[in-house]
């Protein structure tokens, strides 16, 4: 053998290996691009989000999973990309044993025999190393692993995309395998109740409930969640005393506790420890709410309801902090909105039902129900508001105090005061708002005192 051939033999053998790493990796990540759910990447940004790490390799890994979630939204797409380059390194594989075998000396067939050999055994191999399981976390991390080389491929390979268009922009959303086995039981499910209820000894009001329970995993926590827009917080540095105050005035017994705005989430103060920290020791409602402060359980807004429910209730926790998925607070869930998907509205011998249309109960001084359109204001006191940001009565309470008003709260603007007097429903959210001239409040109505939020 010619000694100058021995540098060409080596590099080609680099090469092939360098090639059937290329070509494992390519198999496993077709194989786990099937099994990557687009909830168990939400949840893992949320687990980075709150974990202990430094901001510089949470950043890191947080541009990791956004990578993936790419990936994962042209799921076919990139299973395409990854099988041509599988296929295309197993192709070159048997090329350059072939070619390795023709530089050593020997014969012809013994030459195509090596390659098409080797090439099979790589192929077999690529197979093999596929993940199977549906439920561990190895589809997750082996996506992650290869995030950076799938995206070179997929870039690499933009006619794997069906006409050059991702179902992404098309409107379309593609599932993984596990999603599309959970979709066809789903429907399964539904016509099983669908028959069951054509029968005429079936409970309407249990038929409903059924559908409502599958429509659980439908269901993500952004669609039934208060947004941090209609949330009642509480200033880390409040006293207990004022705390106890605002607890009976708004109606709630568990509130968050925050710092400087709502995202800083200091934790959730409960009313119960409140009680219990003022009730044998009066000095205590000097001290701050922090004092109370329990940690919250944080969930992200893509997490289905059912998922939900069974978290808190295996948690035993009846209030959880809603994320989003840069880190922010979007609003705040219950156990019970979980459980109103399923039975319905719940209310209790505290809640009022809200009036329909704008009463009169004095000369100059009106009630409105919250939801009212500021129009009705202008109309009836004949004054132009001239507010465009806003709609409701409600809104423009809401406005003025630049918080959520509570039962109570008042503020003045264009002439009018404004008081809030009734709360309806579970929420405990403002129901009816009292409208007066403020003249008419200087000259004996409402005193125009501050009221503690």
């Amino acid at each position: 053998m010619n000694e100058r051939l021995i540098p060409i033999i080596v590099a080609m053998a680099a090469v092939a290996l360098l090639l059937v790493w290329l070509s494992l990796v390519m198999a496993s990540t077709e194989g786990a691009i099937t099994r990557v759910t687009r909830s168990s990447l939400n949840n893992l940004i949320l687990e980075v989000q709150t974990g202990d790490e430094s901001q510089f390799t949470k950043m890191k890994q947080l541009d990791r999973i956004h990578r993936v979630q790419r990936l994962v939204s042209d799921r076919f797409a990139t299973s395409g990309s990854c099988a041509f380059f599988r296929i295309v390194c197993n192709i070159l594989d048997g090329v350059l044993v072939a070619c390795i075998s023709d530089a050593l000396g020997a014969p012809i067939w013994v030459t195509l025999l090596c390659g098409i050999t080797f090439a099979l055994i790589v192929g077999v191999v690529s197979i093999l190393v596929r993940p199977r399981s549906t439920r561990a976390s190895m589809p997750i991390q082996i996506m992650l692993k290869h995030s950076r080389s799938i995206s070179v491929a997929v870039a690499l390979t933009p006619f794997a995309k069906v006409k050059g268009i991702s179902s992404s922009r098309s409107g379309k959303t593609e599932l993984s395998d596990d999603e599309e086995l959970d979709k066809i039981h789903l429907e399964q499910r539904r016509a099983m109740i669908d028959r069951l209820v054509e029968t005429d000894d079936f409970d309407p009001e249990i038929s409903e409930m059924l559908r409502n329970v599958l429509m659980l995993s439908e269901t993500l926590t952004r669609e039934i969640m208060v947004p941090r827009t209609d949330m009642i917080c509480i200033g880390k540095d409040e006293p207990l005393g004022s705390v106890l105050k605002m607890f009976s005035r708004s109606g709630f017994s568990r509130v968050p506790i925050i710092g400087d705005s709502v995202d800083d989430l200091v934790g959730i103060a409960y009313l119960k420890d409140a009680v219990r920290a003022v009730a044998f020791n009066p000095a205590a409602a000097d001290r701050p709410v922090s004092s109370i402060k329990r940690d919250p359980l944080l969930v992200p807004e893509s997490k289905p309801v059912d998922d939900l429910f069974h978290q808190m209730q295996r948690q035993r926790q009846h209030v959880a902090i809603v994320v989003d998925e840069y880190g922010g607070i979007a609003g705040l869930v219950t156990i019970e909105d979980t459980i109103e998907q399923i039975v319905g509205e719940l209310e209790d011998e505290h809640d009022r039902t809200q009036k329909a249309e704008p009463e009169e109960v004095a000369p100059g001084k009106w009630r409105f129900p919250a939801r009212s359109s500021i129009a009705d204001v202008e109309e009836i006191f004949e004054i132009s508001l001239d507010e465009d940001d806003v709609d409701t009565v409600y809104g423009l309470l809401t406005k003025v105090l630049g918080k959520v008003p509570l039962v109570g709260s008042h503020a003045v603007t264009h002439g009018l005061r404004l008081t809030a007097v009734d709360s309806a429903g579970r929420r405990k959210k403002v129901s009816t708002i009292l409208v007066e001239l403020e003249s008419s409040v200087d000259d004996g109505g409402l005193p125009d005192a501050s009221t503690d939020d």
